[in-house]
């Protein structure tokens, strides 16, 4: 009475010719513009700092991520590095906490 018939139709021949993909365009877009934007330039940081800290070398002046400064004494394969922080003070570091090699005779204005 009060609710009309449904009837079932036949489905039209309007289907869509490319298969869904338009669907997925706007995400394919999204991860393509956040690779430029945030992981390539991530990615090169992180190759200029491991080229850094290979070039490390005795004599060096550096700043490690904790804001420590000091001359480097030794270095040595196994991923550690001595800094002379003070006249005969010396502490062990590891080479990723170095965040930069300062220009020599920086320390000795300080």
């Amino acid at each position: 009475m009060l609710i009309s018939n449904a009837y079932a139709q036949a489905a039209g021949a309007s289907a869509d010719p490319t298969g869904g993909l338009m669907g997925f365009l706007p995400i394919i877009l999204m991860f393509v513009v956040l690779y430029f934007l945030m992981i390539r330039p991530q990615m090169k940081r992180a190759k200029e700092h491991r080229a850094m800290l290979d070039a490390i070398a005795k004599g060096d002046e550096v700043v490690t991520a904790g804001g420590i400064a000091g001359k480097v004494v030794e270095t040595s394969d196994t991923g550690f590095v001595k800094l002379e922080i003070a006249s005969g003070v010396e502490v062990l570091v590891q080479k990723p906490t170095i965040s930069a090699v300062l220009p020599k005779g920086t320390l000795k204005n300080a």
